[in-house]
């Protein structure tokens, strides 16, 4: 007997239930944001929420929202003198029910800048379905509002029309984005949220256990460790859109819980992992923003973007390049320049082509304060003039060294050269934030203009700038050049690795590497790193002993799904991207979380919170 369709077939039991059209609404016949010339005449049904309310001698008139758009609706007595009455008594932010008849608008009231404004709704009918108070700010696109105003008020926050079309962005996103690595033959695996505490540069958010007192689960940072095993266990192609967790400072682009574009792939050296995911940015830029991407994408090793540019997240919108003048300053008697080079350093600067007219000394006062927040002691500046170089070091330089210095940035009449010297770090921190800062000045940061580059060739390791010990760049997982390998027994720190960035504009919108998947190597590094076999068994044990069992070579990628919606709407603060984001201090000011906890539940997790000052 044949019982594929049984279930679909009604009996004589069944009780038949009649269904609208998936894409119908039982309350509203249109949206807001629909209503066109072609459906004058029409009687339509609309819901939404007051935007405004406008009396006219005898007519009143009421702009509906919803999240796709907005329609004016006329109130006549003439016509409904009931639907009237209560029209007059709406306000702003009370969700309605309105039906009415679409037609044109009075000669000379189109508004052209409104999808909908060719039309109008002649209401014959209005129910108020509850009422609202008067919100604590208004529900505009662009408003000055207290961040933390909006954010405990957030479900008002989100009615904006731009907040609304950012959710919106997000989901078409991820729809287009599981779409394209489906088609490409990568399976989507969700790993554990409750994991183990392991190293991997943040600081965890812990979990206690009840049913193991004393113990702690951890959020994970990322889905690093599994979504190895996974290329273990021979699945070859992994994606996940990963919920993951860090407790850590906080700024724009950084929230302490994030979502995770995390995928992986078996048999993959580096240049195929840049391929696959080249295309799909192709793909992403194309779909969401209407930009053809010209591919490859270009490449710039780690060593060179720092010398260029000062950052290996550099900004290629504009210019403003480093420098590099110790060879030609070695000799000189001005002691900040000496000094930084004796220590080790290196004096360098940018060049802001034509703009030394823009920037007062108070101006360039207030970017040497800027600048000793990444640890410069001060700036040097230089202006080149019609018949004169004027400079902060004139008494230490004569005309000719000056001009020297100037032929080095190319520099031409109204330039201002900005120079810093310290150690290295310093130096390219203070100089990166600099160019970039000075071009956000000078309106030279056009957000609807895309820049795409991957950073290539990371060091392995830096030093950790309290202890100096040696720490991984990136995790411990990823694999040294190959050619460089002998050189771990050697000199550590001169080691690259297989890793790469993806960067968008001056922000790394992803990051990822070829991972180690011999087990010997995998030792040496934690080796390295100062782990001993005991810490080395007790957290990540379980990967080490899946390595025996024939791991392959892998590598993937993760991206910072809020960030990359950040940049694609334009945006730059991560929580405009995000529904309910956290504040400054990592506070819901929505709910009020974190909050404290009953103290049953913490005798049941076996938790004491008694702690000395």
């Amino acid at each position: 007997m044949d019982t594929s369709n049984s279930s679909a077939m009604p009996t004589s039991q069944s009780k038949s239930i009649s269904l609208k059209p998936v894409n119908q609404h039982s309350m509203h016949t249109h949206t807001c944001g629909e209503l066109r010339a072609e459906n004058i005449g029409e009687v339509v049904t609309l819901t939404g929420w007051v935007w405004r309310r406008r009396d006219f001698g005898g007519l009143v008139f009421v702009d509906l929202r919803d999240r796709e758009g907005l329609t004016q609706v006329l109130f006549d007595p003439d016509v409904a003198s009931e639907a009237f009455k209560t029209a007059e008594g709406i306000r702003p932010e009370w969700p309605v029910c309105i039906t009415g008849t679409v037609q044109h608008r009075s000669e000379g009231q189109t508004n052209e800048s409104l999808a909908t404004g060719e039309v109008e709704i002649l209401a014959s009918e209005i129910e108020v379905l509850n009422t609202a108070q008067t919100p604590p700010f208004q529900i505009e696109n662009h408003i000055d509002v207290n961040e933390d105003l909006r954010l405990r008020y957030r479900y008002v926050d989100l009615r904006r029309p731009h907040m609304a079309r950012n959710l919106r962005l997000r989901s078409d996103f991820t729809f287009a984005l599981r779409e394209a690595f489906h088609k490409r033959d990568f399976t989507e695996v969700e790993t554990p949220a409750l994991f183990k505490s392991t190293p991997e540069g943040a600081r965890d958010f812990l979990v206690p256990s009840r049913m193991q007192g004393g113990s702690f689960y951890a959020l994970p940072q990322s889905p690093q460790l599994f979504k190895q095993l996974l290329m273990v266990s021979g699945l070859d192609r992994y994606i996940q859109i990963a919920r993951c967790f860090r407790d850590e400072d906080l700024r724009s682009d950084r929230q302490p819980e994030f979502t995770q574009i995390d995928l992986e792939m078996s048999f993959v050296e580096m240049d195929d992992v840049l391929a696959i995911q080249e295309r799909y940015l192709k793909k992403l830029f194309h779909e969401i923003k209407g930009i053809d991407i010209e591919l490859p994408l270009r490449r710039m090793s780690y060593a060179d973007a720092m010398e260029r540019f000062g950052s290996d997240k550099p900004d290629l919108r504009f210019g403003f390049e480093l420098k590099d003048i110790s060879d030609l300053v070695k000799d000189t008697d001005f002691q900040v320049f000496s000094k930084a080079l004796s220590s080790g350093g290196s004096v360098r600067g940018i060049c802001i082509e034509d703009a030394s007219d823009k920037f007062s000394r108070k101006d360039i006062d207030r970017l040497t304060d800027n600048a000793k927040h990444y640890g410069a002691k001060g700036l040097v500046w230089i202006r080149i003039e019609e018949n004169e170089i004027k400079s902060s070091v004139n008494k230490f330089f004569s005309q000719e060294e000056l001009a020297e210095i100037a032929k080095v940035f190319d520099a031409k009449v109204n330039d201002l050269i900005l120079i810093a010297a310290d150690r290295n770090k310093v130096v390219f921190d203070t100089l990166g934030f600099l160019r970039r800062h000075v071009a956000e000045i000078l309106g030279l940061l056009d957000d609807s203009k895309y820049e795409l580059l991957w950073v290539t060739d990371f060091p392995m390791f830096e030093k950790d700038d309290e202890t100096g010990a040696l720490k991984p760049m990136h995790h411990p997982f990823t694999h040294p050049k190959s050619d460089e390998i002998p050189m771990l027994d050697e000199d550590p720190s001169k080691v690259n690795a297989y890793a790469y960035d993806i960067v968008i504009n001056g922000y790394e919108a992803g990051g990822g590497s070829i991972r180690i998947h011999e087990a010997d190597l995998q030792n040496k590094m934690f080796k390295i790193l100062g782990l001993s076999e005991e810490d080395c068994q007790q957290k990540f044990g379980f990967l080490m002993d899946a390595f025996k069992y024939g791991a392959p070579p892998h590598g993937g990628i993760a991206y910072g799904l809020d960030r990359l919606v950040m940049l694609l709407t334009e945006d730059l603060d991560i929580r405009d991207v995000v529904a309910f984001p956290k504040n400054q201090k990592a506070q819901c000011l929505l709910s009020g979380a974190p909050a404290e906890v009953d103290s049953e539940q913490l005798k049941e997790l076996s938790i004491a919170t008694d702690i000395e000052e």
